[in-house]
Order: structure tokens, then C-alpha cells, then sequence
């Protein structure tokens, strides 16, 4: 039972007012009908109220049913037209940014004045760099990203595959020191994700989400819950991506975690069950100790992975995994533990931050028909220049029964 590590996405759509809407102003429907400046009876107003013969604004033009029948008719042209969205969203980087009309210095005017995006309340267009007020914006991608307001919210439609597993990535830090959140949601899946704690200095730690796609057309959405009292405040948002998950083996199935808002985790058969996220690496870009991927423990006991296996009470099993560094500047004395049932094993690791692991042994007895596989570390590290919280690698995750 190796340790595998893909990450995830998915969503859900209705054609209710809002979206005909966000649709045909995102297809180029007309103007009028675009701007949706009044909304009854799902349909969208144009400049002036509704006339007896079901005709929008003034002079005749599209009746809420014509309208209804294009939204259908191009939503049926966009599903046939190839299949689901993998890799950055339609203006995931908002490098295509609002025409300057639609801006009132960064603040975006329009509901739809972002393109491919709909917006609801407060949403600032940001360019990286120094900003009035004596504050920094570091954009780690492209040059440009999105604040949201005090409750204010962005989302699109995407194309997935009905019963799939998604990952949703993304690059999201606060502006100011405060608790700041990040709500999230796709399909019947939402989370409300802390971002309080910096992970890197360049300002932009990438985050990753799974949902279940409930439909052909998912509905993602970030939103700012918060209510902060100064209104400069909010999280940044950039460079959202999306990626189709590979199906897990059917006995395996999704593992139920303990938290509603992880039903489904982005790393297939495990449960991120901390404060802290796992770092999720790979050896183009970092040391790996095995194949290709691996996980990074950066929050010392705050970060702790398990996962439950099927066991047979009585049973004696060896559980063998690798700890190293991932060749990222991270020196020092390593500590991980390691539980299973009822045995502990702690692994020391003296890194020198340039690549390198031990292996490590646990053997345990099964005290149930589930055993559960729990890793952390024991110390908290940071590179050797302070720019980022770092940790161990953890790697090769194997449990074999003992006959």
C-alpha cells in the first residue's frame, strides 16, 4: 500500500435567474440583457420594466423565453463542444482584467465586468507590488489577482464529469494580520479555509480542495465570509486551477473524515486531520525519496496525515515508510512519530537540507478489523533563510500482515 498523492476537482449548475444571467453575459447576449439590472420572474431586466407582450426594456427585443432558449441552446453547444476543463480556469490568473471604465481606481464596477467571472459585492482588481496605506502585495503568478470584500464573493461555471473527483487549486493569503477565511465551494461541497498562517514569503501559498462533480456543470465559487472592521482587508485570490482525479480502487472507496467539510480529501485514501495542511511536493521540484511524489509534514504537530486500513484483529503487520528532506533548505535535527493501534515508533533524521532520507520500520498488532496510521512531526522548522516553514518528507507508506 504505497503512498499515492493526485489531487482533485468537481461541481454543480442551475438555470435558475442569476445564472441565465452570468450565462448569456458571459456568451455575449445582448447588452440589455446582460446587464441584468432588474430580475423577476427568472428573467433580466433591461433599462425600463417589462411590457404587456413579455418584451424586455424598450422597443421590442428578447421575451424571457427566447432568452430562456438561447441560454439552453448554447449551454447544449458548449457541453457537446469537447469534454471537461483540466488546468487553469477561464481566467484563472485574471491576467484579462476589467476595461478601464468598469474600474473606479481598483475597485470593479460590474457584476460581470470581470471576464468569465460573476461578482457579488466588494471585489478589488489587484496588480502586485506596493499599494497606498504602506501595503505589499506579492502576485507569485502573473501580475495580477483579486481581493474580495467583506462578504463578497467570484465564481463560474465549469464543465466535469458527473460522479467524478476534482481538485481545486489555487493561490489565496491575507492582507492584513488577522484571522482571516476563504470560503470555497463546487458542486454540493463547500469549506470555509483558514489562511491565517503565512507559509512561504513570496506571499503566495497554493492550496488544494476535492470536491465530488453532483453534475455535467459545476458551479465554483470563492467567497470571503468575514466581516472585518477594516474595510482594506481581505484575501487575495489567484491562479485557480482545476484537475480530474483518477478513480479510487472500488474496496478502497472515499474515506469518511472526521470533519464535514472533508468528505472527500484531495489526497486520495488519506486524512488531513490537523491545523496545519500537508505540503504536497514532487521530485521535479524537489527532493522525493521514491517515484515521483511525496508529502511534506510543515507544521509540526499541527500537521499529522493518517489513514484507517483494513486489518484482522490479532493480526501482527509491518508498517515501513521513509523520512528525508526535501532538498529545499530545510537543515536540522527531524523528529516523526508514527502510531498504529497501539505502537509508537519515533524516527530521527539529521537533515543538512540537500536531499537525503532514512528508512523506518514499525511493527504493530491489529486490535480491530480498521487500524488507523497516524504521522506528525514532532519539531517546527523553517529554511535556512526564514522564507518558508518547511518540515520532513514523508514517503513509501507500506503495511504488509507478518505470518
Amino acid at each position: 500500500m504505497a503512498l499515492n498523492m493526485e489531487l482533485l476537482i468537481y461541481e454543480d449548475w442551475n438555470l435558475g435567474c442569476e445564472a441565465a444571467s452570468g450565462w448569456s453575459a458571459w456568451l455575449g447576449a445582448p447588452p440589455g440583457y446582460a446587464a441584468g439590472r432588474g430580475c423577476r420572474s427568472c428573467g433580466v431586466a433591461g433599462q425600463g420594466a417589462r411590457s404587456r407582450s413579455g418584451v424586455w426594456g424598450r422597443g421590442g427585443g428578447w421575451t424571457v423565453q427566447m432568452l430562456h432558449v438561447l441560454a439552453a441552446v448554447l449551454l447544449a453547444a458548449w457541453l457537446s463542444n469537447g469534454g471537461a476543463i483540466v488546468g487553469l480556469l477561464p481566467n484563472g490568473n485574471f491576467e484579462q482584467g476589467p476595461k478601464p471604465s468598469d474600474l473606479k481606481g481598483t475597485v470593479i464596477k460590474g457584476k460581470y465586468s470581470l471576464p468569465k467571472w460573476v461578482k457579488k459585492g466588494l471585489v478589488e482588481y489587484i496588480s502586485g507590488g506596493p499599494q497606498p496605506g504602506g501595503f505589499f502585495f506579492a502576485v507569485p503568478r502573473g501580475v495580477h489577482a483579486i481581493r474580495l470584500g467583506n462578504e463578497a464573493s467570484v465564481h463560474q461555471y465549469v464543465r466535469v464529469k458527473k460522479g467524478s473527483y476534482y481538485s481545486l487549486t489555487f493561490s489565496a493569503t491575507r492582507t492584513c494580520a488577522l484571522d482571516e477565511v476563504l470560503g470555497v465551494s463546487a458542486s454540493n461541497d463547500s469549506a470555509d479555509l483558514p489562511i491565517q498562517t503565512l507559509y512561504s514569503s513570496n506571499g503566495g501559498d497554493t492550496y488544494a480542495w476535492a470536491f465530488e462533480a453532483s453534475s455535467q456543470i459545476a458551479k465554483v465559487a470563492f467567497h470571503n465570509p468575514g466581516k472585518e472592521e477594516d474595510p482594506e482587508c481581505g484575501p487575495l485570490l489567484d491562479a485557480i486551477a482545476i484537475k480530474e482525479m483518477a478513480p479510487l480502487p472500488k474496496p478502497i472507496g472515499v474515506l469518511l473524515l472526521p470533519h464535514a467539510h472533508d468528505y472527500i480529501t484531495p489526497l486520495p485514501g488519506w486524512i488531513i486531520e490537523s491545523l496545519k495542511p500537508i505540503k504536497y511536493i514532487d521530485s521535479t521540484h524537489f527532493f522525493v525519496p521514491s517515484r515521483s511524489f511525496a508529502v511534506e509534514l510543515v507544521g509540526g504537530r499541527e500537521s499529522a496525515i493518517a489513514q484507517i486500513i483494513r486489518t484482522v484483529q490479532d493480526q501482527f503487520y509491518l508498517l515501513t515508510f521513509k523520512i528525508g528532506d526535501a532538498k529545499n533548505g530545510c537543515n536540522g535535527p527531524m523528529l516523526v512519530e508514527a502510531f498504529a493501534a497501539k505502537d509508537t515508533i519515533k524516527v530521527s533524521y539529521e537533515s543538512k537540507g540537500k536531499g537525503g532520507f532514512t528508512s523506518a520500520s514499525l511493527k504493530f498488532k491489529a486490535i480491530s478489523d480498521r487500524t488507523r496510521l497516524t504521522f506528525w512531526s514532532s519539531y517546527y522548522h523553517n529554511t535556512v533563510d526564514f522564507s518558508h516553514m518547511c518540515g520532513p518528507v514523508l514517503d513509501d507508506v507500506r503495511v504488509v500482515p507478518l505470518h
